[in-house]
């Protein structure tokens, strides 16, 4: 493996790992890329080939409070070798060097490979189910407005509570990504949930859905599925969350997909019933 490189990637390397992502069904959004660059243009390593990018991922850092590691792809027919291996290693500290001291790390692995990511020091903390509807028609709350910039600093705070850690950089880009709606519902002038729907390949996804409780969510929801018109919809549930599954079962929403949510170190603290739907696999 001496001749393969291990360096930082570049824009057009996170647009390759993208057509990957896309090439393994998992189904990204035509504007992650541009979000996940703004985010952290030094989060993304990989190996080198002959100047060509045979495989990759993202190590991305959060104000050096927080990493999060995803896009964990090798091309197929590097695959089985070994390489993969060493490159999520060597992925792993480099982001722990780009960390602070005792800063955690977050992932979404694959059922397949959490052995092995266990052994590499993470630990589940509660299991991922992605879920399928299509879009219908409701009639929702007069509480829920789209987001503007009037009411984007309650969002940020809204999304640091659940999250765990400031990530405004990535929200600010991710609220306003193109052919996406943004819904709040407020009462009282008081935030009590959101949502962003962004463009997939495929449909649309849901993420994050932060609410107080089941009502809020459902309501914030229903605006989503509205706004999806006949198209595929996904969310992203923590089975950690008992509501979250009542919601997905009274929309008929089917499982198509499972991961875990694992740290590197200590889990945050998040109130995990505001969690209805965790905004990305890829950055967290």
């Amino acid at each position: 493996m001496n001749e393969f490189t291990f360096t930082k990637l570049n824009r057009e390397h996170l647009d390759i790992l993208i057509n990957w992502a896309e090439q393994e069904g998992w189904n990204p959004g035509p504007y992650d890329a541009d979000v996940y660059w703004k985010t952290d243009p030094d989060g993304y390593y990989g190996y080198i080939e002959d100047n060509k990018l045979i495989a990759g991922g993202s190590i991305v850092s959060y104000n050096a409070e927080f990493g999060f590691m995803g896009f964990f792809i090798v091309k197929p027919e590097y695959r089985s070798k070994g390489l993969g291996r060493k490159l999520w290693y060597l992925r792993r500290d480099t982001l722990l060097s780009r960390l602070n001291e005792g800063a955690s790390i977050g992932m979404d692995g694959v059922v397949d490979m959490q052995p092995f990511y266990r052994k590499g020091g993470f630990e589940i903390a509660f299991r991922d189910i992605r879920m399928e509807a299509v879009g219908q028609s409701f009639d929702v709350s007069t509480l829920i407005t789209l987001i503007d910039e009037t009411g984007i600093g309650d969002v940020l705070e809204y999304d640091k509570m659940c999250f765990g850690f400031n990530r405004e950089s990535f929200m600010k880009a991710w609220l306003k990504m193109p052919e996406s709606k943004t819904f709040q519902l407020r009462s009282g002038n008081k935030l009590k949930g959101f949502a962003v729907l962004r463009k997939a390949n495929r449909g649309f996804k849901i993420g994050p859905l932060f609410a107080d409780d089941q009502i809020i969510a459902e309501e914030i929801l229903k605006s989503c599925f509205n706004a999806a018109g006949n198209e595929p919809i996904f969310l992203d549930i923590p089975m950690i969350n008992n509501n979250a599954i009542k919601l997905a079962e009274k929309f008929e929403m089917t499982p198509v997909f499972e991961c875990a949510r694992m740290y590197y170190g200590k889990s945050p603290v998040v109130p995990i019933n505001k969690i209805f739907g965790i905004t990305t696999f890829e950055l967290g």
